[in-house]
């Protein structure tokens, strides 16, 4: 296992990420005992987290088993989504995150979150106002860093704008979707991430379960993510992500790869990727992530993989500057 930069954080954390959504859910705490501690067998230090993940109890299983280990590993968690039916129980007004914090920080049996994400941008709540909470949890030493999940690279950009201008500790990492047919973070995201080194963790490498292999034209399982839960059957639907899932399945199985190894390592090859996320149910999901770290992911490899599904457009969609139809080539 190697280890990463996260950021300018100055801390390292292992290539991998371990996502414990599965947490008090698909596995119960006798699993996610052994899933976690198999992690940290393989060198993994790095785990991510969220207040709403099984109604808080992934953050009650996680906070007991950090418990010998505060100080050798880094963890997240996350601020947004409903946690009661309570009208102020969601969102990223400064109300909600000061109690979703205490909330989070209690289950975790921690006196501080590592780095705490925004779970999702909020239109209602002035941005202004979300920063200076997270600035002040800093402050009082429960956040060290902070974060922002699924928001756009401008969303991100107008945020440092913002703690850049009022003098408020910036975002340091950024967690977006990636995988082989989920690709709209290459036009933007990265390269803002990268211009202005920010740590970034991916999820759903896996695309859902489409790329482990399980799903095909001609046979699909009974029950799975894809098929029961009606939001990654809605993200993973459209036709040509299936055609795509099949032929980098068979490419898998020509190289001699297991598909789910090589779905994360050709997450993590991106340049910009500090550690895809990983999640297990058991501890043979488990194995094949990690495994991953064992593939030679070269340049060529990676251009055969990325070939298999359509290329992001440009973000000024002068995809002619790539050809030779163009006024000249932009030097770096």
């Amino acid at each position: 296992m190697e280890y990463r930069l996260l950021g300018q954080t100055g801390i390292k954390v292992s290539e991998l990420c371990f996502g414990t959504m599965s947490f008090g859910g698909e596995a119960d705490e006798k699993t996610s005992s052994e899933l976690f501690h198999f992690c940290r067998e393989q060198g993994i230090n790095f785990f991510d987290c969220a207040n709403v993940y099984n109604n808080g109890r992934s953050e009650e299983i996680l906070g007991k088993l950090i418990a010998d280990c505060r100080q050798e590993v880094v963890i997240t968690s996350k601020v947004y989504f409903p946690t009661g039916d309570d009208v102020n129980a969601s969102g990223a007004s400064r109300y909600h995150i000061m109690n979703a914090v205490e909330a989070s920080l209690r289950r975790l049996k921690t006196d501080h979150i590592d780095i705490y994400f925004l779970h999702r941008f909020d239109e209602t709540a002035p941005l202004e106002e979300t920063l200076r909470a997270l600035d002040d949890l800093i402050h009082q030493g429960k956040v060290l860093y902070a974060g922002a999940s699924n928001f756009s690279a401008w969303q991100t950009e107008k945020a440092l704008g913002i703690s850049a201008k009022e003098h408020l500790y910036p975002f340091h990492c950024i967690q977006p979707m990636y995988n082989l047919v989920k690709r709209t973070a290459e036009i933007e995201i990265f390269p803002m991430a990268q211009a202005n080194n920010l740590g970034v963790i991916t999820y759903s490498p896996l695309g859902g379960g489409l790329l482990t292999g399980k799903y095909s034209r001609s046979q699909k399982p009974n029950k799975g993510r894809l098929i029961d839960n009606k939001i990654y059957a809605t993200r993973y639907g459209e036709p040509w992500m299936l055609e795509t899932a099949n032929r980098f399945c068979a490419l898998a199985e020509e190289k001699g790869f297991d598909p789910v190894s090589l779905a994360v390592a050709w997450v993590g090859s991106h340049p910009a990727v500090t550690a895809p996320i990983i999640g297990a149910r058991n501890l043979k999901q488990l194995k094949s992530s990690i495994s991953s770290v064992d593939i030679p992911m070269t340049p060529e490899l990676r251009a055969e993989i990325s070939a298999l599904s359509p290329t992001p457009p440009p973000t000024t969609d002068r995809n002619e500057e790539s050809t030779l139809f163009t006024y000249g080539l932009r030097k770096p």
